[in-house]
């Protein structure tokens, strides 16, 4: 008989059961899939609060833009990453390439049958979070050319449209293969405060300020109905870059172009408190 040593523990050479790690490895699987649908809310709610108060991901369906944004049906509609930070330290500028609900008299061309069944409308929604087009979203995307309290007209002889006066210099206007590279004419506009006159970069393939609502005072765009500022293409991945916001007053009235990187600097640093909110909650979860 052999006796045993109540006291002896077997030293780190000896064979040890596992039977005791599979409780906790059991444990630990069972949180995962606990926690799962917490993690799930999480990042919903955050996708949610990212899109109504810092950004979002629109889809152009037109071409009025081109070629600074592509939305042609023959290709691959660009998506853009809009900023809803920028204007709410500042209005938009002249230049700037901005989203915006379609006031009253604006006709959307692009709007798509509601979805009549509750799965249907999850599914849309869930579509829109990367840039899929919702339906009845009435929203457009063109270039900021004048803004409240200016004069605007075109054109001059040089085919150029006028703004106080003074022609634009328009780097980013363009005009579709076998057209003739002339922009349609307009009377004279003065720009009440509070208001946008826009233009789209394919100057004779946009109805925008010229033509929506018949032209005139109905054509401009209320500054409250601005979403965003279109900041850079995310798809497709070979559009991947920056949207051009270049100021065609710069030249004619000497603006300064170093005031737009300010909002945008601080656009940023305000994002960070959203950003830290989302690792503090992701660290508790996982305690």
């Amino acid at each position: 008989m052999v006796d045993v040593d109540p006291e002896h523990t077997p030293s780190s050479d000896e064979p040890t059961s596992d039977a005791s790690d599979k409780p906790s490895k059991k444990k630990k699987k069972g949180n995962f899939w606990k926690e799962l649908p917490v993690l799930i809310l999480v990042a919903f709610g955050l996708a949610i609060g990212i899109q109504v108060f810092l950004g979002r991901v629109y889809m152009i369906p037109s071409e009025s833009m081109e070629a600074t944004l592509h939305g042609c049906t023959d290709c691959y509609g660009d998506r853009v990453l809009v900023d809803k930070v920028t204007y709410r330290f500042r209005e938009p500028a002249p230049g700037d390439v901005i989203v915006f609900r379609g006031p009253p008299a604006w006709q959307n061309d692009f709007l798509t049958e509601e979805p009549g069944n509750p799965i249907s409308q999850g599914l849309s929604w869930l579509g829109s979070l990367i840039g899929l087009p919702s339906a009845n979203e009435e929203d457009f995307v063109k270039r900021v050319i004048a803004v409240g309290g200016q004069t605007v007209k075109c054109c001059d002889d040089q085919n150029r449209v006028l703004v106080d006066g003074k022609p634009l210099d328009e780097p980013y206007k363009h005009y579709d293969e076998g057209s003739e590279a002339v922009q349609e004419s307009f009377e004279e506009l003065k720009i009440p405060e509070g208001k946008l006159f826009v233009l789209g970069d394919n100057r004779n393939h946009s109805c925008d300020s010229r033509c929506q609502g018949q032209g005139g005072l109905n054509g401009l765009v209320p500054v409250d109905d601005v979403i965003g500022k279109a900041r850079v293409i995310v798809l497709p991945p070979s559009r991947w870059g920056g949207v051009s916001d270049h100021n065609p007053q710069v030249v004619s009235m000497g603006a300064p172009g170093w005031q737009d990187t300010v909002p945008m600097g601080v656009g940023i640093v305000a994002a960070w408190p959203l950003l830290l909110l989302g690792r503090r909650l992701r660290d508790r979860i996982r305690r």
